[in-house]
């Protein structure tokens, strides 16, 4: 073979390699590329994602409606009672909570008193939790419900009402709307076509969810939770068991030089005045 042949052998052999060389770069530079681009589509999509569960986190726990005369940060609390009296009795209860409704029944003539004495306010906090744990909806149809009643003026007879009727734990009696619209046919004035409708439409779920948002955030965790003047007084003071008689003692205790508030109810009916309504269900233990 001549000399020319050879080295015309060996030119094109180098371009072949030149050649490979070249085409393995440009498939390099676009793997590279490749995988650049997941990982910035990636990092897009995280950037989303992040953004998204930040606005979540971010929205605000406000009601857009919540029940006429409510107070308190983001109008979450239910007042009763004179707005000037000298003590606050706090309340967190869950409409489904059966200490909650042994409570009721053994102090809500009293409280209703201590309120019409011009005494105390109490600030209730409808709390709806038990749904979470028991499945169901009657802690939160009951908590709008209350809410529908404080709109038309007729929280607290209703309240007692409510709890004075209420159902065991276990039973989702008050995930029934006409059950909720059945009970205010016992008090006078509160079944009217506004009162049913905001039942039946669940008018303040929004607010009920921002109440146990708060609820949720607090370092309370159980119901009833009461506290008098920040206090906690349940299920004793200090040494000293709740009673009726004891609650009386302490409000007074509190109050004592003070002058006390308007007398009357803050626009609820006035107290019943036997001792205790019945209830239809024996006391939960």
């Amino acid at each position: 073979m001549s000399e020319k042949n050879r080295e015309g052998k060996r030119n094109a052999r180098d371009k072949m390699r030149e050649s490979r060389a070249a085409e393995e770069a440009k498939a390099r530079r676009t793997r590279k590329l490749a995988v650049g681009g997941v990982v910035v589509a990636v990092i897009a999509a995280a950037v989303v994602v992040g953004v998204v569960v930040q606005n979540q986190r971010s929205k605000p726990e406000t009601p857009t409606a919540a029940p006429a005369g409510t107070v308190g940060d983001k109008n979450l609390v239910i007042p009763v009672g004179a707005a000037n009296a000298p003590s606050t009795l706090t309340v967190y209860e869950d409409p489904r909570c059966p200490a909650c409704g042994s409570f009721e029944r053994s102090f809500s003539p009293t409280i209703d008193q201590l309120e019409d004495a011009g005494k105390i306010v109490v600030h209730y906090h409808i709390v709806s939790f038990i749904d979470r744990s028991l499945g169901g909806s009657g802690s939160k149809y009951g908590a709008n419900a209350l809410g529908c009643a404080q709109d038309a003026g007729h929280f607290r007879d209703y309240h007692d009402v409510l709890y004075r009727n209420q159902p065991e734990e276990t039973e989702d009696s008050f995930g029934s709307k006409q059950t909720l619209i059945d009970l205010a046919k016992q008090v006078p004035g509160l079944d009217t076509p506004e009162f049913r409708s905001c039942v039946n439409d669940n008018k303040f779920g929004g607010w009920v969810s921002a109440v146990q948002q708060d609820f949720d955030k607090s370092s309370f965790k159980s119901t009833p939770t009461v506290l008098l003047n920040g206090e906690a007084v349940y299920p004793k003071k200090g040494d000293e068991q709740i009673s009726p008689e004891n609650l009386v003692k302490w409000v007074d205790a509190a109050n004592q030089g003070k002058e006390l508030g308007t007398a009357g109810s803050n626009g609820q009916s006035p107290a019943p005045t036997s001792t205790a309504g019945e209830s239809n269900n024996p006391p939960s233990p």
